[in-house]
């Protein structure tokens, strides 16, 4: 049971090793945004993180 648990995470750590590289086609790259606005209220930080891959970007703002 554990060498099957074994070639599962190693042909998952493969398969999106392979895909980070852009060996399947283009690669993916991270996004990441930053920012700091002031106001009357005071300041405020916020920013995003994500991945962008063509003209498709998914972002998740904090």
């Amino acid at each position: 049971m554990k060498t099957w648990m074994l070639n599962l995470i190693g042909i998952t750590v493969l398969t999106a090793g392979l895909s980070a590289c852009g060996v399947d086609g283009e690669p993916v790259r991270p996004a990441l945004n930053a920012g700091i606005g002031v106001s009357n209220s005071g300041v405020h930080a916020g920013g995003s993180v994500g991945l962008q891959k063509g003209p498709v970007s998914v972002l998740f703002g904090f």
